[in-house]
């Protein structure tokens, strides 16, 4: 009696901490079929973007100087891709990271398409975006944190990616009701503002700076690693 006592507490422990660690399972359901993922694309690449995520403003915010090198985690179809190809020169580097192959395709055509040179791919994993430690200059998650199934893994990746003095920018949905299109950001966002810069810095970042970037919709966060 007591032997199987201790096999169903492994057990218990063994699902709460598969659950605990998945957190993104609603933000996440149309992304685990090919015909989802193909419409969240339509939208991802949409002309009408650039007019709501404004992202000339975004890149001049991060202030990306020539030969930089940054990473695009979760570059999906590579919407953000020709503006820092263009803040960081011929002479720095992209690094556009994905973890869904048809996204990493959909974002290599449109690099191609544009002839951006100094663009490079990573095919990266729900647990680690497969960067080199101390290669990245700056890390760009737009829109992606609350994709995060393990977001502590995310983090720790981060943090060996980056070299010293480097940055890592967040740019988010609010947690609240008509913060996005449709309206999903309550049931969609894990995190609103506070709790998100608290969780990240509880895992090994500092918080730099702060400021809304589209009224009642985004704000972006920079962090710096902690010594």
């Amino acid at each position: 009696m007591r032997i199987r006592r201790v096999l169903l507490l492994a057990a218990c422990c063994t699902c709460c901490t598969a659950l605990s660690a998945q957190v993104a399972t609603d933000a996440n359901t149309r992304y685990q079929t090919a015909e989802g993922r193909k419409a969240v694309a339509a939208g991802l690449g949409s002309l009408g973007r650039d007019a709501t995520e404004r992202p000339q403003e975004l890149v001049d915010a991060m202030a990306l100087k020539p030969g930089m090198t940054v990473a695009d985690i979760g570059t999906g179809v590579g919407y953000m891709l020709p503006y820092l190809s263009r803040a960081v020169g011929p002479s720095g580097r992209v690094l556009a990271e994905d973890i869904f192959d048809d996204f990493l395709s959909a974002a290599k055509q449109r690099a191609a398409d544009q002839k951006l040179g100094n663009v490079a791919f990573i095919k990266g994993t729900e647990t680690d975006p497969h960067l080199a430690d101390g290669s990245v200059d700056l890390i760009l998650a737009l829109d992606s944190y609350h994709h995060y199934d393990y977001p502590e893994k995310m983090l720790a990746a981060f943090a060996r990616a980056l070299r010293d003095g480097g940055r890592l920018v967040v740019v988010e949905y609010y947690k609240r009701p008509n913060a996005m299109p449709g309206g999903d950001a309550v049931k969609h966002i894990r995190l609103d503002e506070p709790d998100l810069v608290r969780e990240i810095e509880s895992h090994g970042f500092r918080k730099v700076s702060e400021h809304e970037h589209i009224k009642g919709s985004q704000y972006m966060v920079v962090f710096e690693r902690k010594a």
